[in-house]
């Protein structure tokens, strides 16, 4: 990995030399505004592989996002080169209803700065812009919302989204470290399962400094402090024109056949 590179592609040139909170924030949120949280692999047939040399030329070389685990699992390579100490973690995505989806169904980030630690997230689309620390019960607020940090299953926690006066859960975690490999199987399902959201429909989202930017195969949705603003998408000619103009994402000239569980073949 080349870090300059790295960093450049989040629109810095350099790190200062302490690995604290502070670096930590300037990290997420310049990832965040620069990398877009996207499936388009997905749709262009082009297998997602758990593999840190093809996230890096994905999102750093060819100028593109990706979804949790090539995002979260680049970013934990680049918190480590720098010094950082970090855990990769396994989360279950909640639906809403009081459930939560299998193990290894998001990969988030434990960040350690000396006795105190840190979610790290570049890669659950519109969530925290910072870190969150990891305090019970503590609110916390930032430019995305109101976050907490709860228990939850005994030594598992939950991370859950201020709505109105109630809390949205997000997703859950035991605070224990993972191999990328282990998380395999699931980003397979989430390419080639027809259960997959990723498999329903193309998406970009990339968060702006006043807002966000969304695309996918129907809208444009720009949020801004004024308000949202949306406009129908007429067919993929138009889809591929914003997608290059909005977010630097040419779509490519081929399509790959449809081999994903081929690819995963040892």
């Amino acid at each position: 990995m080349n870090v300059e590179k790295y960093l450049a592609r989040i629109g810095m040139d350099h790190i200062g030399g302490v690995r604290d909170i502070a670096g930590l924030k300037v990290l997420q949120h310049q990832h965040l505004l620069n990398v877009p949280f996207e499936n388009l692999d997905i749709h262009w047939r082009r297998p997602i592989m758990l593999d840190v040399e093809s996230f890096y030329r994905k999102i750093v070389e060819e100028n593109r996002g990706g979804f949790c685990y090539e995002l979260n699992g680049l970013f934990n390579e680049l918190l480590r080169e720098l010094g950082f100490e970090t855990r990769l973690l396994s989360a279950r995505v909640s639906d809403g209803q009081g459930n939560f989806s299998p193990e290894y169904d998001h990969a988030a980030i434990l960040v350690i700065i000396g006795e105190m630690q840190y979610i790290a997230d570049v890669g659950f689309g519109a969530f925290t812009a910072e870190p969150l620390q990891l305090i019970p019960d503590l609110e916390q607020q930032d430019t995305e919302g109101t976050f907490i940090v709860r228990r939850y299953d005994g030594e598992a926690f939950e991370v859950a989204k201020k709505e109105d006066v109630r809390w949205r859960s997000e997703y859950a975690f035991r605070p224990l470290g993972h191999d990328l490999s282990e998380f395999e199987e699931r980003c397979l399902w989430h390419q080639t399962s027809p259960d997959s959201h990723f498999m329903k429909n193309k998406m970009c989202s990339l968060m702006t400094l006043t807002g966000r930017k969304t695309l996918t195969d129907t809208k444009f949705i720009i949020t801004t402090e004024a308000g949202k603003f949306e406009s129908e998408i007429s067919d993929e000619g138009e889809f591929t024109r914003i997608l290059l103009k909005e977010f630097g994402i040419a779509k490519p000239a081929t399509a790959q056949a449809s081999t994903l569980a081929d690819q995963y073949v040892r």
